[in-house]
C-alpha cells in the first residue's frame, strides 16, 4: 500500500480495500470481522497515518428510539396499508416510527435519508424508488446506518431484503387465466415507477411461453403515480384501437386495473366471467379497494402481514446484535391468488 494521507473512515476503508460497515464493525469489535479481514484492516493501520476519533466513533453508536420507515409514495394505498402494518410493529416494540415519502421524487428521497441520518435513528426500513434513486447516497446512508430493505429489491442496498415473490405470483395468475379462458395480454406502463412492474413482465412472458401461448405485451403511455388516470385514459385508447389479440387482460397491478375497469365500462363492454362478458380483467397486488370496484377485481395479493412482520423481525436483530453482517438476507412471500368476478 502506498504512503498517504488518510483523512477518514471512508478514504481508510478504500485505503485497506475493505468496505466501510465492515470496518465500522472492527472498530467497534475487532473479534466482530473475520481474522484475515481484522488483520488486513490492522496492517492498513500501521501503514498508513489514519487513527479513528473513538470518541466521534462512540458518538455514533448512541443510538436514539428513532425508527425511520421511507416509502416511495405514500398516496398509494398499497403503501399505506404496508406503512400502517410496520409502524404498529415498531411501536409495539417500544421505539418511535418516524415516517416519511419521497413523493416519486429522487431529490426528496435523498433528503429523506439525510434528515434520518442527523438524527442517529437505530436503524431504517427503505422502500426505494428503485430505478430512479441515487444509488451512491442509498450505499453511503445504507454504510452508515443499519437498514432493511423492503417492496423494491436493489441489490446491495441493505443488510436484507424483504418482500414479495413477483415471479411466482405472476406465474399462478397466468397459469389461472390460461385454465380458465383465453390466453391473457399484458397491459403495463411504458415506463413505470416502480421496478417490480419489470420483474412481471419478465415472469409474464417467462409463464406464457412455458405453457406454450405467444406473450402479448401492450404498453401504457404515461409517467408517474397517478395510475388510475393512466390505466383508464390508456385503456379507452388501447380498447378503441383493437390493441388486444385477446379478451383477456392481464394488468401488472391493481391501480391499473381499476383505470382500466372504468374505461371498458364507458366503452359498454362488460367484464367477467359470464358468457356475455367481452373482457376478462386481472390485476396484482390485492390493492385495498379491489374487492370493492364494479366487478370486483381479480388479483393476486401480497402477504402484507408476513412481509411487515419479517421486515420489524429483520430490523429488531440488526438492533439487537449491534453486527453489520457481511451476507444480505433476501426473504421473498409468495402471492395468494384472489378470485373475484372481473376473471
Amino acid at each position: 500500500m502506498e504512503d498517504r494521507p488518510v483523512r477518514n473512515m471512508e478514504e481508510f476503508a478504500a485505503f485497506c480495500g475493505v468496505s466501510r460497515p465492515t470496518v465500522s464493525k472492527y472498530f467497534h469489535d475487532p473479534d466482530s470481522v473475520r481474522p484475515a479481514t481484522r488483520a488486513k484492516i490492522e496492517q492498513a493501520l500501521e501503514e498508513s497515518n489514519y487513527r479513528p476519533n473513538i470518541f466521534a466513533v462512540n458518538q455514533n453508536r448512541k443510538l436514539t428510539k428513532n425508527i425511520g420507515i421511507v416509502l416511495p409514495y405514500l398516496a398509494d394505498p398499497f403503501f399505506a396499508e404496508i406503512a400502517r402494518r410496520i409502524e404498529t410493529l415498531v411501536i409495539a416494540q417500544g421505539f418511535r416510527p418516524i415516517l416519511l415519502s419521497s413523493h416519486g421524487d429522487p431529490q426528496l428521497e435523498v433528503g429523506n435519508l439525510d434528515a434520518l441520518r442527523a438524527i442517529k435513528p437505530a436503524a431504517v426500513l427503505l422502500a426505494p424508488l428503485g430505478r430512479a434513486s441515487d444509488r451512491a447516497a442509498l450505499e453511503s446512508f445504507c454504510a452508515d446506518v443499519p437498514t432493511v430493505n423492503f417492496d423494491a429489491n436493489i441489490e446491495g442496498i441493505g443488510e436484507a431484503f424483504v418482500g414479495h415473490n413477483n415471479e411466482q405470483a405472476t406465474d399462478k395468475m397466468v397459469e389461472y387465466l390460461t385454465r380458465t379462458g383465453e390466453p391473457p395480454v399484458f397491459f403495463e406502463m411504458r415506463t413505470p415507477p416502480n421496478p417490480n412492474a419489470n420483474k412481471r413482465r419478465l415472469a409474464y412472458i417467462g409463464a406464457m411461453e412455458r405453457l406454450g401461448f405467444a406473450p402479448q405485451v401492450v404498453q401504457a403511455h404515461g409517467e408517474g403515480w397517478a395510475l388510475e388516470e393512466i390505466g383508464y385514459n390508456e385503456g379507452r385508447r388501447v380498447i378503441m384501437e383493437r390493441a388486444f389479440s385477446s379478451n383477456t387482460i392481464f394488468c401488472s397491478n391493481d391501480r391499473l386495473a381499476i383505470g382500466f375497469l372504468a374505461a371498458a365500462y364507458e366503452l359498454g363492454l362488460r367484464v367477467g366471467r359470464e358468457a356475455d362478458c367481452a373482457l376478462r380483467v386481472a390485476g396484482h397486488d390485492n390493492h385495498p379497494v379491489a374487492r370493492f370496484t364494479c366487478p370486483t377485481l381479480t388479483t393476486i395479493s401480497h402477504d402484507y402481514a408476513r412481509i411487515a412482520t419479517k421486515s420489524v423481525e429483520t430490523m429488531m436483530a440488526l438492533i439487537e446484535s449491534g453486527e453489520r453482517g457481511d451476507t444480505r438476507q433476501v426473504t421473498l412471500f409468495d402471492g395468494e391468488l384472489i378470485m373475484r368476478a372481473s376473471a
